[in-house]
């Protein structure tokens, strides 16, 4: 586990700690482009339009899952903060 990067890991622990919404921006496209490609393969549609489609999909997943990834660690760290002021005297 030490040849995983920091943002492999980010990722593993944001599919730990919220499994339904990770999936949903990450399996759920990546299912589609392939659901997409083999509709294009089985009804003999061009092929270009489901490979634009499946690029737009990979592209999404990319960008939501960058974005959900900073959002939890936006999260972890506000609520470390919030921890760690509480155990402070106080603000000053």
């Amino acid at each position: 586990m030490d040849k995983i990067s920091a943002r492999g890991r980010t990722v593993i622990e944001l599919f730990r700690a919220r499994p339904v919404s990770s999936s949903l921006l990450s399996v759920v496209p990546l299912v589609l482009a392939v659901g997409q490609l083999w509709n294009s393969y089985v009804n003999d549609v061009s092929p270009l339009i489901a490979v634009g489609f499946t690029l737009a999909m990979l592209g999404f997943t990319v960008v939501a899952l960058g974005h959900h990834a900073a959002a939890y660690r936006l999260w972890r760290l506000e609520s470390g903060v919030e921890r760690q002021g509480t155990s402070s005297r106080g603000p000053f």
